[in-house]
């Protein structure tokens, strides 16, 4: 198995429609390229390949497993219902692919760690679908937040992804179904958000996680829409967050972060209002003007450009990964499943919070 001069070679399995988005992202990346797709039957391959203009080069394939086993495929994304992650991720790292995963990586973080297990048994990279992370304005706010320390230590995170979902949404996508994505908008929106609490917090672990009692479900039991707040330091709180994810209202993608010396606002910090640049705001040093009638300073507007889409700087990345292992054998980058593992533990921390009647759970 190796790459060819057009570089890495994916293969996908399922034709969800994020499929669509991360093919086209496979294909502007300058180091990969779409080599296969399979479905679970020849036609619904062929209808996706015809359907996103696929090169006649892609080789089309009526089942999973013959995409996972032809050996001319370095990587494998996978955007099934994340109730079959964990068969076809340790399938693909068991046939020595790369594994590419939609988030919510699995069901539970036992199910998670089977995955990563099977990826680093076999010497494989991993990483989940998680794109902003991946957006040159999220590594500028990185690097005011913990190189230039410009907002001094971070006190407070507020966080939300929401979409207001169709009536047919409600009824038939796999995110609201039990036995497909039991994890509903927790899994699905609310990574997000849990993400970027963790990304905020340089990847500290909190110390308790309390959904809160807005909880919304569906007849199946699926979570349509909740809150939680995540605390760090106990018993005084060092840091607060509070995330909500909701199918139920107007779509929102906001984040604030406040530390002691300034706050960043961002209003579309998943998917940017524009696909080549994006924005946020920092304000420094904010302090009421006499009598309270106003403020000293405005919020300053910093602009990124970025050459390419979030999701084909993902597939970049990922694809440097691939490299390194093949070509100078490096070892598969533990950042990543990391990053994963600690997402999954406060999506399972939500859920069991929920099911003890929104109690505290404690890490």
């Amino acid at each position: 198995m190796g790459e060819t001069e057009a570089g890495i070679r994916f293969g996908i399995i399922g034709c969800a429609n994020i499929a669509r988005k991360v093919g086209r992202a496979i294909n502007l990346a300058p180091s990969s390229v779409l080599y296969a797709i399979g479905s679970r039957s020849l036609e619904k391959a062929k209808q996706f390949a015809d359907a996103n203009g696929l090169a006649e080069s892609v080789k089309i394939y009526g089942s999973y497993d013959e995409v996972v086993q032809d050996p001319s495929v370095d990587a494998v994304y996978i955007p099934l219902p994340t109730s079959v992650h964990v068969e076809w991720a340790v399938k693909a790292a068991s046939n020595k692919k790369h594994v590419l995963i939609e988030k919510p990586t699995a069901m539970d973080g036992a199910q998670l760690e089977l995955i990563l297990e099977a990826c680093q048994s076999n010497g494989v990279q991993f990483m989940d679908g998680s794109m902003w992370l991946h957006h040159p304005r999220t590594l500028k706010i990185k690097d005011m937040l913990f190189d230039s320390k410009l907002l001094g230590d971070v006190k407070y995170i507020y966080c939300t992804s929401t979409l207001l979902a169709s009536p047919e949404f409600l009824e038939n996508d796999i995110r609201v179904k039990a036995e497909l994505d039991g994890l509903g908008v927790v899994g699905d929106l609310g990574w997000y958000c849990l993400g970027a609490v963790l990304w905020a917090k340089n990847y500290e672990l909190p110390t308790l996680v309390t959904a809160l009692p807005d909880v919304i479900k569906n007849s199946n039991g699926v979570i349509l829409s909740c809150s939680a707040s995540i605390q760090y330091g106990q018993p005084s709180a060092e840091t607060v967050a509070i995330v909500h994810c909701s199918f139920l209202s107007n779509t929102s993608m906001d984040l604030t972060v406040t530390g002691c010396g300034g706050t960043l606002n961002l209003r579309d910090f998943i998917i940017p209002f524009q696909e080549n640049t994006a924005s946020f705001e920092f304000t420094k040093g904010a302090k009421f003007v006499e009598l309270h009638v106003g403020w000293n300073v405005k919020p300053e507007q910093v602009v990124v450009e970025s050459q390419l889409p979030q999701e084909a700087l993902m597939v970049e990345e990922f694809a440097r990964l691939i490299r390194g292992i093949t070509e100078s054998a490096f070892p598969p980058d533990p950042k990543w499943p990391e990053i994963s593992r600690k997402t999954q533990m406060l999506v399972d921390a939500i859920n069991k919070s929920i099911h003890l009647g929104c109690k505290p759970v404690y890490f």
